[in-house]
């Protein structure tokens, strides 16, 4: 059963992270976005504290928590306007495949980095062609003696620049089948015939996108993580983080947004009465708050359910919470721009910039026409379209 209650260990660390979101800020963000530098202090100062590694082993350096309590640390620090967005990526993808499925001398050459921050690793899935059609996936490894050699090419891969090592998702043949199965790589970002070219964003970010070209590139035989023949229960078991933090990321932000227009809603007043006292201002607001607090439970479930090694149940939830909270992310931002009216699109107030920023959540990582597949095929029992 998910409790929802917060224990007094989860309030305590959602406290402390707000704290450190607070000393940030929307400010630091908007200037690291002009800057066009990656939020290095803020990344930094979270990594001392212990917030980048909180779902990792305490063996390796981490809190031994899980994503339960990683999805707490990026919510709390997007309600204060500073979101990470390499959370989804290093710790949460990368840093639970490798705990979960990597050897012990890859646990240990990297999730002591990942949790204090000191070294950071990207995530490689999305292809040209490819699409949310991970099986179309082209990146292919093949064997040479007892090397790998990788050759593909990837787009919207996050912080490359920031990033020691890119976990890849390529495929492999099957010796048996002669059919092509997907497998994980850690490839280094300064390995020869890896090449990275930004794309160039009309979305304001800290972190940049890359598209990666991969020209027989390299590896040794433990670049490989996991076992070759269990690829697909190994990509999964960072696609569901993703999609739950991917839900904490758009709930932080709805609730930075939301209040915000509160605040002005208080405030701001025509004829003698703030416009906040007003049905047609406070009620979108009301069910904007509505649907964040109703993605959070659906987040917090599919968290506790992936933490419980429920990956099944962790799957649809967690698909869920994605689609709920990019849903009352995109709702929450554009009731927060059309409370603030014109003040809403000045760079003063920095919500307009949400209005780009809120759609990543329905796009990214998969679309809700994906997940509404997903739904109404897994749990509904309709048949495929696709």
């Amino acid at each position: 059963m998910t409790a929802v209650i917060e224990s007094e260990e989860h309030k305590a660390l959602r406290s402390a992270v707000a704290a450190l979101g607070k000393r940030y800020g929307r400010d630091y963000l908007v200037q690291t976005v002009a800057a066009g530098k990656p939020p290095t202090e803020l990344w930094s100062d979270a990594g001392k504290l212990g917030y980048l590694g909180v779902n990792l082993p305490e063996e390796y350096g981490g809190g031994g928590g899980g994503i339960t309590e990683l999805s707490i640390v990026l919510e709390e620090l997007g309600a204060a306007g500073s979101p990470l967005l390499m959370l989804v990526v290093s710790p949460a993808i990368c840093g639970t495949v490798i705990s979960r499925f990597g050897t012990e001398a890859q646990k240990r050459t990297w999730l002591p980095g990942i949790a204090d921050g000191t070294r950071l690793m990207a995530f490689g899935i999305t292809e040209p062609d490819a699409g949310s059609n991970s099986h179309r996936i082209t990146t292919t490894a093949r064997r040479d003696g007892t090397d790998w050699l990788l050759t593909g090419r990837k787009v919207f891969i996050s912080g490359v620049d920031m990033a020691d090592a890119v976990l890849i998702v390529g495929r492999t043949e099957d010796a048996r089948t002669g059919r092509l199965k997907p497998c994980l790589f850690i490839v280094p970002t300064d390995a020869e015939g890896f090449r990275k070219r930004p794309i160039d964003m009309e979305l304001g970010a800290a972190e940049k996108q890359f598209e990666l070209v991969l020209d027989d590139v390299r590896l040794p035989a433990d670049a490989l993580v996991g076992d070759e023949d269990a690829g697909l229960l190994q990509l999964f078991a960072g696609l569901n983080p993703e999609r739950i933090m991917t839900a904490a990321f758009a709930i932080g932000m709805g609730r930075y947004a939301l209040a915000k227009a509160i605040e002005y809603a208080r405030d701001r007043t025509v004829w003698k009465t703030p416009i906040g006292a007003h049905q047609a201002i406070a009620h979108p607001l009301a069910q904007a708050h509505i649907d964040l607090e109703l993605a959070r439970l659906m987040m917090q479930k599919a968290a506790h359910l992936y933490d419980a090694g429920d990956d099944i149940g962790a799957g649809e939830a967690a698909n869920m919470a994605k689609y709920a909270a990019g849903e009352a992310c995109v709702k929450a931002v554009d009731q927060a721009v059309h409370t603030l009216g014109g003040n809403g699109l000045t760079r003063e107030f920095g919500l307009a910039s949400l209005i780009t920023a809120a759609r990543v959540a329905r796009i990214a990582p998969v679309s809700r026409e994906m997940i509404l597949n997903y739904v109404s095929h897994q749990t509904l029992g309709l048949p495929k379209s696709y």
